[in-house]
C-alpha cells in the first residue's frame, strides 16, 4: 500500500542519518540545464515529499520541477533546494507539456486518469501506484532485481514504468540474490507492514491513539476501524472470495512478473503493526539447488542495497527502528529451515524503509535508469 496523504512540513529536510551526506562546500549539481524536467504528482504527500529528499539526497539532476497535486493543494509553496515552488494543478490544461519525466504517488485513481495523458506529452510515467503494475505491456521493475525489462523503455517516447508494492520490493530485494543463485521454488512470506503504508494520514493516527491510550482514553479510529497502538491485525486490504487479502495477492503476482517465472509458489500473510515507517518480512525460501547459510552470507553481503545486520552472539538483526528513514534493506536471522533436507531452504528476516525504498528510492532510481 502507498502513503498518499501530508504529514511532513513541506519544506524540504537535509538528509538523514544513513544516507549519503554532503561535504561542506560541496555545489549542488542537481538543477542542470542537461537535466530532464521533472514532475512530481502528489508533491504534497509523504510519498511525493520523499521524492523531493531522495532528488536531493542522489543529485538527481533536472532542469526544471513541476510539483502538482490536487485542486485543493494548488497554490501551496513548498522551499525545495533554496527555490520556492508553487504547487499546480494536476487536472489544468498543459500539466504535462514539456514533461520528461512524471513521478506519480497520488493512488491509483490517479493514475489512471492523467498517467496517460503524461504519456501522451511525451513523458516517462514511473507510478507508485498499483494502476498499472500487472498490465502485461508495462514494466515492473526493482532497478537491483530486474533492469533488463526497461530495455525499450526511452526518454522523449511516452511510456509507464510501475513501482512494485513496497512489500514485494522490500522482500525481493533480499530473495533475488539467492533466487538467482539457487532458484527458489516456494516462498512463504509474513510481513509486519508499518502505519507508513495506509498513509500519512495514518501514521499521525497511531501518534494520537498512542497518546490516547496511555492517557486512558478511547482512541480515535478514523484509518482504521479499530485500534491501532499497542495492537496488531491482519493487513486492512479488502479479502477477496480466495481468502487472501490484496495485500496478499499483490506479492504473489508481482513476484513472478519480476522473476519473470509463473511457475514460482508464493503465499503471504500480510500483519499491520503499530510501527511508523519501516516494514518487516519473515521469508522462507526453498530452493531448487542447495544452499548452505553462509554461501547465503556471502551472497547478500555482495548484493547492491543490502545490508547483513545478523548477530546472534549479541542477538542483534533487523529493526524497523533502524531501517527508518536509510536506502538499504536490512537482512538477518539468516539460517537452514531444518524442515527442508539437503540444505535446500532458508529462514531469513528483511527489514526495509516503507517510504524510501519500498516507494521514492525505487522509483528515482528508475528515472536514473533512464538518463543512462
Amino acid at each position: 500500500m502507498q502513503a498518499a496523504a501530508a504529514v511532513r512540513h513541506p519544506r524540504v529536510l537535509a538528509p538523514s542519518a544513513g544516507r549519503p551526506r554532503r561535504r561542506p562546500g560541496t555545489v549542488r549539481m542537481a538543477l542542470r540545464e542537461d537535466g530532464p524536467s521533472v514532475a512530481i504528482v502528489g508533491a504534497t504527500g509523504a510519498v511525493g515529499q520523499e521524492f523531493l529528499r531522495v532528488i536531493t539526497d542522489r543529485d538527481f539532476p533536472y532542469r526544471s520541477l513541476r510539483l502538482l497535486a490536487s485542486e485543493r493543494s494548488a497554490g501551496k509553496r513548498l522551499a525545495f533546494e533554496d527555490r520556492e515552488y508553487t504547487v499546480q494543478d494536476l487536472a489544468a490544461p498543459g500539466a504535462f507539456d514539456g514533461v520528461d519525466i512524471a513521478l506519480f504517488s497520488a493512488g491509483g485513481g490517479v493514475s489512471r486518469k492523467y498517467g496517460p495523458a503524461a504519456v501522451a506529452s511525451g513523458a516517462v510515467v514511473v507510478d507508485n501506484s498499483s494502476a498499472f503494475r500487472m498490465d502485461p505491456e508495462v514494466p515492473l521493475v526493482i532497478p537491483e532485481v530486474n533492469p533488463e525489462a526497461m530495455a525499450s523503455v526511452r526518454l522523449g517516447q511516452g511510456a509507464i514504468v510501475a513501482n512494485p508494492n513496497c512489500s514485494t520490493i522490500i522482500c525481493l530485494m533480499a530473495a533475488t540474490p539467492l533466487h538467482r543463485h539457487a532458484k527458489v521454488l516456494r516462498m512463504v512470506v509474513s510481513t509486519y507492514q508499518a502505519a507508513s503504508g495506509a498513509g500519512a494520514a495514518a501514521m499521525e493516527e497511531l501518534k494520537l491513539q498512542t497518546k490516547e491510550v496511555l492517557e486512558g482514553k478511547a482512541p480515535t479510529c478514523n484509518i482504521f476501524k479499530q485500534q491501532y497502538a499497542f495492537n496488531i491485525f491482519s493487513h486492512n486490504a479488502p479479502v477477496l472470495e480466495n481468502g487472501y487479502n490484496e495485500e496478499e495477492m499483490k506479492m504473489v503476482k508481482e513476484t513472478r512478473k519480476i522473476w519473470n517465472d509463473k511457475d514460482v509458489k508464493v503465499t503471504a500473510t500480510c500483519i499491520r503493526v503499530p510501527v511508523m515507517r519501516a516494514h518487516a518480512e519473515s521469508v522462507n525460501l526453498q530452493f531448487e539447488k542447495s544452499l548452505d547459510e553462509d554461501t547465503a552470507r556471502e551472497i547478500l553481503r555482495a548484493a547492491p542495497g543490502v545490508t547483513i545486520v545478523d548477530d546472534r552472539s549479541a542477538n542483534r538483526f533487523p529493526t524497523p527502528l533502524e531501517v527508518s528513514d536509510k536506502d538499504d534493506v536490512a537482512v538477518g536471522r539468516i539460517r537452514q529451515d531444518l524442515s527442508q533436507d539437503d540444505k535446500r531452504g532458508l529462514d531469513i528476516f528483511v527489514c526495509g524503509d516503507q517510504i524510501r525504498k519500498g516507494a521514492a528510492l525505487n522509483a528515482v532510481q528508475i528515472a536514473e535508469m533512464l538518463l543512462k
